[in-house]
């Protein structure tokens, strides 16, 4: 057994308290505390993305264990919390299951950590909880996983906001299209929250407007031009051949850009502001590509998907295709497509993809190109989270206040290999499998 890992910056207690279970590298995590919250406690099982969380969030107590292993008593004692209320518990377990016809779906081993989730809720009492999830899992024989945890939060003491809804990021000003189940609830006896309604509206991948005039009191929302236009060209630095970050320049950076560069403050974000280097372009390892490919991408109209990669090359007046994570080294160790940049003839890099995430500058992933798109493939959009995080401010009767200074944790844990992280974090056997690549 593994002790919680925190590191010398510490939790703003003036704050509401956040609990973030299945929590990768912290992309609720930061949604939450952009509401708000101080995220007092995280669970994560990959030792990796459990490194980049402590990075980013090191007043956080860190828990990189397997959930089913973990109680609300160890949570409560291993971090700061201790006796103190906890406003929200949120995660978004893995669910790669359903069951047969006459079978209990939480039976199913493979959706199991739902079970987790509602049984760490009933354990840590929060006056709220929110789980986020894949949008499939409200369609077909999958809608009986949602009807069995209602089941089991009802029990548990909490009532469940129904309807449940699919919400779209990109109506919260994500230049992303990406749909997330949100299910909501509070304990007995407290106000209920409402799930957020859309605040902009989203412009199409192939860069078509939306119709204004069904919804003239939405502003439109950011593009992958405002997103991208003042990042610099990551081909222009032979550096990033062997290392994911460089000194550079960056452009005027939109409306959107600005506050990601920490040069403007956005009126709903109430996150703890970090320390970091504005002319430092990070996570930005280079993809080298074949003299065939790049014809082909440069060949390729924005909008529109190229015939041999199958990568959707981005419309800078649209938004960006669902970010895909890939699959685990459990899995094959799959690499997701990556959308071809709008303007080069090359694929994303991370922070490329970060941007249309909605994470902001500071926020630093694993130092590989593979980890790093799993990390924000597997993220729920920082605007969606805020969303919903300040719902349920809102529900408690709670204003939210900007929080305190917080300087990022250990550059080294940002690359960590798999060993080295779970020597980090105290792990005697391996929990990940080892990513095996194909001799080519």
């Amino acid at each position: 057994m593994t002790e919680p890992r925190q590191t010398a910056t510490m939790m703003d207690t003036s704050r509401p308290l956040a609990v973030d279970l299945f929590a990768g590298a912290g992309g609720l995590s930061l949604g939450l505390e952009q509401a708000g919250f101080d995220v007092a406690a995280a669970v994560e099982y990959d030792p990796i993305h459990a490194a980049v969380h402590e990075y980013n969030f090191p007043y956080s107590a860190m828990f990189c264990r397997d959930v089913t292993s973990v109680t609300g008593d160890e949570i409560r004692e291993g971090s700061d919390i201790g006796s103190r209320e906890i406003e929200v518990v949120a995660g978004g377990p893995p669910c790669q299951g359903f069951s047969m016809i006459g079978k209990r779906a939480l039976d199913d081993p493979r959706n199991a950590l739902l079970a987790e989730f509602t049984r760490l809720v009933a354990e840590l009492r929060p006056r709220y909880f929110v789980l986020e999830n894949v949008a499939g899992l409200t369609v077909g024989n999958h809608r009986q996983l949602l009807d069995e945890v209602i089941g089991m939060m009802d029990a548990a003491g909490y009532d469940t906001l129904l309807p449940y809804k699919v919400l779209q990021a990109a109506d919260f000003g994500t230049p992303q299209s990406r749909r997330r189940l949100i299910l909501m609830g509070a304990r007995q006896g407290l106000a209920a929250p409402r799930y957020p309604t859309p605040l902009y509206l989203p412009r199409r991948i192939d860069g078509v407007l939306p119709e204004v005039t069904l919804f003239p009191n939405l502003p439109i929302g950011p593009s992958v031009a405002d997103a991208l236009g003042d990042v610099p060209d990551a081909d222009q630095f032979e550096e990033l051949l062997a290392a994911d970050q460089v000194r550079a320049e960056f452009a005027t950076p939109s409306d959107y850009a600005a506050p990601l560069r920490a040069m403007v403050p956005e009126h709903d974000d109430y996150s703890r502001p970090r320390v970091f280097r504005p002319d430092l372009l990070t996570s930005s390892a280079r993809t080298v590509h074949t003299p065939a490919s790049i014809q082909r991408f440069a060949a390729t109209a924005p909008g529109t998907t190229e015939a041999v990669s199958r990568f959707l090359r981005l419309h800078p007046d649209g938004i960006s295709n669902t970010l895909r994570a890939g699959t685990a080294s459990d899995r094959g160790a799959f690499t997701a497509p990556r959308p071809i940049h709008p303007t080069l003839p090359r694929v994303l890099t991370v922070r490329e993809a970060a941007r249309l995430h909605g994470y902001p500058d500071w926020f630093r992933f694993h130092v590989t190109k593979w980890n790093g798109f799993r990390q924000i493939g597997n993220s729920v959009p920082a605007k969606l989270g805020r969303a919903v995080g300040l719902s349920v401010l809102c529900a408690a009767g709670i204003t939210p206040r900007k929080g305190d200074l917080c300087r990022s944790g250990d550059p080294t844990l940002l690359s960590l290999t798999a060993t080295e992280a779970q020597r980090h974090f105290g792990i005697s056997d391996r929990v990940i499998p080892q990513r095996y690549r194909k001799a080519v």
